[in-house]
């Protein structure tokens, strides 16, 4: 259970004592609980949901994106935000964008982007609270957290001595495919519009993974922890719009 508790302590602010100090495999193997970890904030998230039902949903929005960054700690906000300033401010060189990626500083338009992001996350809340459909909660973060899985299993990483490197080269390869495939196929459940979303989701990882490729011939950490950001917001959006647009052609 060690890899459990390694993620829980990595991707949330949940006080976690680890028994001893892991070693480079376990370390490894606990990526694969990381879409676990996206279920149970997924769950929290929903339940929240439940206890704010008298609410207004203005409000329960708010908490619950409030709830959301606090439980992440901001973790993937901020490789959000130094990918959104490197990006710019590289000017398409790959050692000045990995350079700007490591300065701790946020510039204006990481700052843009955090708050571009938390917006739209807040809207698509809202509209969720609104239309009876906060189950879709418990989707967004799980499978936000199987993007690491697919883009180390697919994509080189950048940084020689950089924690990722060593996940993917350690990374169980067959039980991380079949969790990432049984994760994606988690929105079936969803009928049309989670396959809708589904096929949008995927769309933005691949286009992602292009881009970090084209860029800098990979990816690092932040570019990891802006995937996740941008694909969670990708997920919400789509799955809204979709929402939106089956009724209208359904006529009703």
């Amino acid at each position: 259970m060690l890899p459990f508790w390694i993620a829980l302590q990595f991707l949330t602010v949940i006080p976690v004592q680890l028994s001893r100090i892991p070693n480079q495999t376990e370390n490894a193997r606990s990526v694969l609980y990381y879409p676990l970890i996206g279920l149970l904030i997924g769950l929290i998230l929903y339940s929240l949901s439940w206890l704010l039902s008298p609410v207004p949903h203005l409000l329960s929005a708010s908490l619950i994106l409030i709830i959301w960054i606090w439980l992440t700690g901001g973790l993937h906000l901020d490789g959000l935000a130094d990918t959104a300033d490197a990006w710019v401010g590289g000017f398409g060189d790959k050692q000045r964008t990995l350079e700007i990626m490591k300065d701790p500083s946020c510039g204006p338009i990481g700052v843009l982007s955090l708050i571009a992001v938390c917006l739209l996350k807040w809207v698509c809340i809202y509209l969720l609270l609104e239309q009876h459909l906060a189950l879709f909660l418990i989707f967004v973060p799980l499978l936000g957290r199987v993007v690491p899985l697919i883009l180390l299993l697919t994509t080189s990483y950048v940084r020689e001595n950089g924690l990722g490197r060593h996940l993917a080269k350690d990374l169980p390869k067959k039980s991380a495919w079949l969790i990432s495939l049984m994760v994606l196929l988690s929105l079936l459940y969803l009928k049309l519009q989670g396959v809708l979303s589904l096929l949008v989701f995927l769309t933005g990882l691949i286009y992602l993974r292009h881009l970090f490729i084209k860029r800098i011939n990979g990816i690092t950490g932040d570019t990891i922890g802006a995937s996740i950001e941008l694909l969670e917001t990708t997920l919400l959006l789509s799955f809204i719009l979709s929402g939106f647009y089956l009724l209208m052609f359904s006529g009703q």
